[in-house]
Parts: C-alpha cells; structure tokens; sequence
C-alpha cells in the first residue's frame, strides 16, 4: 500500500463526517447562512473544535467574498486551501543534525508512547541510524520490559535501571552511553503517570535539565505522543505538557480507529505546533511522516 493509501485508508472514520459536506457543497448557495452554520456544525463533529471551527468559518465567508465563489466545487477548493495553510505552523520532519542528537517523548499513559518509541527506532535503524532507547519510564511496572521488547525488535541498544529509580539518573546514564558508543540517536522513554501532576511536570523538567547540561550542543526534538480517539481531552493535556516540557511537535496515535481526526487542525491552530508523525494501524510502517497536503486530500477524496 502506498503511502498517500495509507493515510486514505486511515482517515475512513473520520472521513465519514465528510461526506455530510460533500452534500452540503452540492447544494452550495453563496449567500446562504444556513451553509456556513451547518459547515461550522460539520467541521466540530469532525473535532476540529469550536475555536477553531469559528476562525475556518470567518476565513470561508472572507474567502468567498474575495473570490467571488458561486459554484460549490470553488467553495470546496476554497474549504481544503484554508485547512491546509492551518496545518503549516512549523517543521513536521524531526530535526536530527547532531551525534547524538536526542528524541524526548512525553504523554499520559495509554497513548502508545512506548510503542511510539519503538517504530520511530525501527525507521531510524532501518535508515543505517545507531539508535539507543532510554527506559526514563521507571513508575509504570514493565515499562523497561516492554520498551526491552521494543529495542530488540527494532536492532537498537538499550539502557535501563530497576523499577522505582530515579529517571534522571536512568537519562544521565543513557547519555553518557550514548556518548561513549557513537550513538546517533537517544530516544527516551518518560513516566505518563506519577502520584500527583507536579511531581510529573517537576520530573521532566529534571530530565530536560541532564540533557541540556550533558549535551548542550545536541538537536533535541520533545514530542508529545497524543491518542487522537480523545479529542479534544487530548489538546488540554498538550496544552499542560506544552507548559513545562517545551515540546516541539506531536505524534498522533490511533488516527485510524476514530472519527475525530480534525483533532489535527486544533492542534495546529490553538497550540502553534506541528504535527511530525500520524498512526493509522499497528504496523511499524503505519507511523506516517504527516505531510498536512496529503492529510487534507485524503480527508477529502470521494
């Protein structure tokens, strides 16, 4: 399957509450407020969100004026041209240009981070890259055994400490691994869960602080690791992560078993972030590169 049919394939769901729009452009009237109602009602189904979906709305009715739209394909061309400039907020390829450069990834448990983790290792390794994952997780029992799993699947090193140690030291100890063994990327693993949201937050911090201490030259990229089946949940744990760990794009998981995949366009639009992977099965080539045309051409396509 070809990389524009995988992302086609994964949209279905979501795709769904497209066609009610398709409907609604053929019967297109310019001057029609009930058009531009039931558009911005479609396009928060979809969890583009309301914030969102209002600024799409206002951008559509300057549009249409500019352009003189009468007919509703120019309506619908007019529609994909604005949510595509929406997706294009910062850099969606992971800048790696240090050795060792360093991949920090954060999120809530249950969201896929450690699978995340794995298939990002198994593209970097099959790209000739040395990889080494960093079990940062030490709160979630077999977090290490998993993410062990993971490494050997995916021909990467691995360092790890006991359950219940202390992350930061797992982190130093990763990258003075790293160092030593001409690592060209370190991918850390980071608790989604600790007693109390503070300790959480303090946590990374820690973490962000070895790192830039240890390599301070290095290319860091934080993603976040978002289940696009939470909808909008998902844009205010960002929002809460983006607070303390400076993250630097998200990875959207799980895009394939929901209908809210206008998640997408929130993110863009109310976080000011690129979106730099998407998954849309379970395989390790089912983690796409998001590419925001291809995204909105799917969503899109009869």
């Amino acid at each position: 399957m070809g990389f524009f049919d995988k992302i086609f394939s994964g949209l279905t769901k979501t795709r769904s509450n497209m066609e009610e729009l398709e409907e609604l452009f053929q019967g297109y009237q310019p001057d029609s407020e009930d058009f531009y109602e039931e558009l911005e009602e479609l396009l928060v189904m979809a969890d583009v969100g309301a914030e969102t979906a209002a600024q799409v709305i206002k951008a559509m009715r300057k549009l249409t004026w500019e352009r003189r739209f009468r007919k509703g394909y120019e309506a619908r061309a007019g529609l994909i041209e604005l949510l595509s400039k929406l997706l294009q907020v910062g850099d969606t390829e992971l800048k790696l240009e240090t050795k060792p450069s360093v991949i920090l990834m954060v999120g809530v448990n249950g969201v896929g981070k450690t699978t995340t983790i794995g298939k990002i290792a198994a593209q970097l390794t099959a790209q000739g890259k040395k990889v080494l994952l960093c079990a940062g997780d030490t709160f979630r029992a077999a977090a290490a055994e998993q993410l062990g799993i993971w490494a050997e699947r995916s021909g990467s090193e691995i360092v790890r400490h006991e359950e219940g140690s202390d992350p930061a030291a797992v982190v130093y100890d990763g990258l003075s691994a790293a160092k030593a063994r001409g690592t060209d990327v370190v991918i850390i693993d980071t608790a989604g869960r600790l007693h109390n949201k503070q300790n959480l937050m303090n946590e990374l911090g820690k973490i962000r602080r070895i790192i830039d201490r240890e390599l301070p030259e290095a290319s860091v990229e934080t993603l976040m690791v978002l289940d696009a089946t939470t909808g909008q949940n998902g844009l205010i744990q960002a929002k809460q992560f983006l607070e303390t760990a400076g993250l630097t794009g998200i990875v959207l998981t799980k895009l394939d078993g929901t209908a809210k995949g206008g998640i997408v366009f929130a993110i863009a639009n109310e976080l000011k972030l690129p979106v730099k992977f998407i998954g849309v099965g379970e395989g390790v080539d089912d983690l796409l590169p998001f590419e925001a045309k291809d995204f909105v051409e799917a969503l899109f396509k009869n």
